[in-house]
């Protein structure tokens, strides 16, 4: 990478770099471009996809909680107010015809 193509980049993202400013940025993308070609040399035919890249980590994956019922079922008594309602469920005005 060279300092054109870090005009470049900038040019495609429209930010407005200065020749110093190119110059202090091209490492960085360097050291970044040069991280993404060491990953892309590992060879990860054999890993299956994980559903989240944290849950490898136990330690650090968020625990869930039991699925189980903690509130009472207050339906007959919270349908008391509604100005409408059908086997159970709210009934509200069409709003698309």
């Amino acid at each position: 990478m060279k300092l054109d193509d870090v005009q470049r980049i900038a040019h495609l993202s429209r930010l407005e770099l200065s020749q110093a400013e190119a110059e202090a940025v091209l490492p960085q993308l360097q050291a970044i471009f040069a991280l993404v070609e060491e990953m892309q040399a590992v060879d990860t035919g054999d890993c299956e996809p994980l559903a989240h890249p944290i849950l490898f980590l136990r330690d650090l994956a968020q625990p869930l909680r039991p699925d189980m019922v903690t509130e009472a079922n207050n339906r007959e008594r919270n349908m008391q107010s509604a100005p409408a309602q059908q086997n159970g469920y709210f009934l509200v005005p069409r709003v698309i015809e």
